[in-house]
């Protein structure tokens, strides 16, 4: 990225886009930056100058960025423009700056529409919970990490059906992974690798005929 923008540079290529290639270079220090230029040159289009169709053209050929984190670094700008603009007067050193992924995953709490694009993810969660998440994000600093720990419950409740089919997935994996572990452990004998690659594959056999019902029963609810 510092090599195409230096002979963007010397090349006398539009400054505008030469700013636009430096600050995708620094995305992972400040993807603030980059967000508030990529919303402006939405606005602006002018990278249609510059041989592209839309702005999702541009982002992906030039500076390697696909189109959903195109939008989520549009849509997290507008919630920190639209909920804590106090965010972007802070450097980032003095005073932190929050991660997309948490600016992120406040924006699908609370909505966002910024310069055309609309997040459709918006939950419908009570005023006292979303003040508590903007704090969270804003004023602690949290990561998504913490985040989903702390609010998935509330923001996300899983049904019962949905956390019995997250512990058939659970169990699914872990046989996988022993059947591969096995495989590779020296040591054990033949017959033993494989009296347990016999039962694994049989356990695997259940669960997926398992899960395969229950995505009958969800598919029937929905009907």
């Amino acid at each position: 990225m510092e090599a195409l923008a230096d002979r963007m540079e010397q090349g006398g290529s539009d400054p505008v886009r030469v700013d636009i290639v430096r600050r995708a270079q620094r995305f992972k220090r400040s993807w603030v930056e980059l967000a508030e230029g990529l919303t402006a040159l939405r606005k602006s289009r002018r990278y249609e100058q510059w041989g592209y169709t839309d702005l999702g053209d541009y982002c992906q050929k030039e500076l390697h960025i696909k189109p959903g984190t195109l939008d989520k670094l549009v849509l997290s700008y507008g919630a920190l423009r639209q909920h804590a603009p106090e965010v972007l007067r802070r450097d980032g050193v003095s005073r932190e700056i929050p991660s997309l992924e948490a600016v992120d995953y406040f924006s699908r709490a609370v909505g966002t529409e910024t310069s055309g694009v609309k997040d459709k993810r918006r939950l419908d969660a009570p005023r006292e919970v979303l003040d508590e998440l903007r704090a969270a994000v804003f004023e602690e600093a949290r990561s998504v990490g913490e985040l989903r720990k702390r609010f998935d419950p509330i923001l996300r409740p899983r049904s019962a059906g949905e956390d019995a089919a997250e512990g058939l997935r659970k169990v699914k994996a872990l046989a996988e992974r022993l059947s591969a572990s096995v495989q590779v452990t020296e040591g054990l004998s033949e017959k033993r690798v494989g009296r347990v690659l016999a039962v694994m594959e049989a356990l695997i056999r259940d669960v997926e005929e398992l899960m395969e019902k229950q995505g009958g029963k969800s598919r029937e609810t929905a009907a």
